[in-house]
């Protein structure tokens, strides 16, 4: 069970304070500017959340998992032991797993009934010993008195392949990234990742909680290059993200993985998209793996990286050294108003990389489909809802700027 003070500082009140109005774009400034600044410890009343009590649970235990994720980090590059790879060549930590077993354990105390599909499994542990470290990190941040090998073990598997067949009817089941973006987090640069949890319930996302430690908190940036900034410990670093449906989107100050004595507001401010409405003025994010030349809308459009000062048929590419899912959060929080993803046919796309991202951009205001225009499917992968299946590949947008870019892609591939 959660602490009583945890618990007790995730209860709403039914009081709004002051609305404030904030500029968030350098030149040329988009339509209307709106951020709604809420002194709640959850940014709505309880009433108005049907899942409010899985929403603070999943609140606290990102939380926890962001604090265990700072602590690995520091100790990463002083112990090579804790950072190996897997056979696919993408870099895991103590902290995947570690994340991993403090979520199912602290969830499954609360919501027993309700199982967990998640990234990894106790296998590739146990072959790189890793289980002494991993138990390690996670005891120091869940209130047991002991933790065995097998207690996180188990707790690992229990989100891991072949541990729950959900069968073809809708289901309700927590979908976890225990870290988004583990290569910049091994790496120790400026890239950004993100713990990553959500809730489906008879086939619905009903909330999302992301946490971003080293997130910067600055509405003066040119780029997203200038406002990540993992060596600068600034207090300004590390938010929240919470979305559930129906309620908005809302994001706050990561205050666990400061130090204590550091002073933060605990307000909550409401997010929305960008207000652009053309695709010139858009600013457009893909992954790290791809690149501008490979996707159709590079037959119209030039891609400039990280400046403002774009011309005819081109268009604002930042460079964003994170996951798929700081995508999603850049582009819920107006810091993008395009995140664009091919699905190769020989890659395999995992629902973790997108649920939580999915529900926090629809709740601010944005859209995501495949490259057809229609929802992504949760139940794909009919058995154990771990893949999915987008046609073309994934856009994310403000909502704004959508159909267009669908029009786009589908004229120019009609052509090709």
């Amino acid at each position: 069970m959660f602490p009583a003070m945890d618990l007790l500082l995730l209860r709403s009140s039914p009081g709004f304070s002051a609305v404030r109005f904030f500029p968030r774009y350098p030149s040329p400034p988009p339509l209307r500017r709106r951020l709604f600044i809420v002194r709640l410890n959850l940014p709505f009343p309880n009433e108005k959340a049907k899942y409010h009590r899985e929403l603070e649970a999943a609140v606290v235990v990102v939380e926890r998992a962001c604090r265990l994720c700072v602590d690995v980090q520091k100790s990463l590059f002083s112990d090579e032991g804790q950072i190996v790879e897997k056979k696919d060549q993408t870099p895991v930590t103590v902290a995947d797993f570690g994340v991993q077993a403090l979520v199912s354990l602290e969830l499954s105390k609360l919501f027993p009934s309700i199982p967990l599909v998640a990234e990894e499994d106790s296998g590739f542990l146990r072959s790189n010993n890793l289980v002494d470290p991993v138990v390690r990190a996670v005891s120091d941040k869940i209130d047991e008195e002991s933790l065995s090998h097998d207690d996180v073990l188990k707790a690992i598997d229990r989100g891991g392949k072949n541990a729950f067949a959900m069968g073809t009817k809708p289901a309700t089941y927590w979908i976890l990234d225990p870290i988004d973006g583990t290569r910049g987090f091994v790496r120790g640069s400026p890239a950004l990742y993100v713990v990553g949890l959500s809730l489906v319930v008879e086939g619905e996302i009903v909330l999302g909680v992301m946490g971003c430690p080293n997130w910067v908190v600055d509405t003066s940036y040119k780029s997203t290059t200038d406002a990540q900034g993992y060596k600068n410990s600034s207090p300004g670093m590390g938010i929240i993200m919470v979305a559930h449906v129906g309620c908005g989107t809302w994001t706050k100050r990561l205050k666990s993985i400061l130090d204590s004595s550091t002073k933060i507001s605990s307000e909550w401010t409401r997010c929305f998209v960008d207000d652009w409405c053309l695709v010139s003025d858009a600013r457009f994010c893909i992954p790290e793996s791809q690149t501008w030349e490979s996707l159709p809308l590079s037959v119209l459009y030039n891609a400039r990286i990280d400046d403002d000062d774009v011309g005819d048929k081109e268009i604002r590419l930042l460079s964003a050294f994170c996951g798929s899912l700081c995508k999603y959060l850049m582009v819920a929080s107006g810091r993008a108003s395009v995140f664009i993803l091919r699905a190769r046919s020989e890659k395999v796309i995992w629902a973790w990389d997108h649920a939580v991202g999915m529900i926090c951009v629809h709740e601010a205001g944005g859209k995501v489909t495949d490259w057809k225009g229609s929802e992504l499917d949760l139940a794909a992968d009919q058995v154990e809802r771990r893949s999915i299946c987008p046609a073309g590949g994934i856009l994310v947008t403000n909502g704004n700027i959508h159909n267009q870019i669908l029009e786009m892609i589908s004229s120019i591939s009609t052509v090709i």
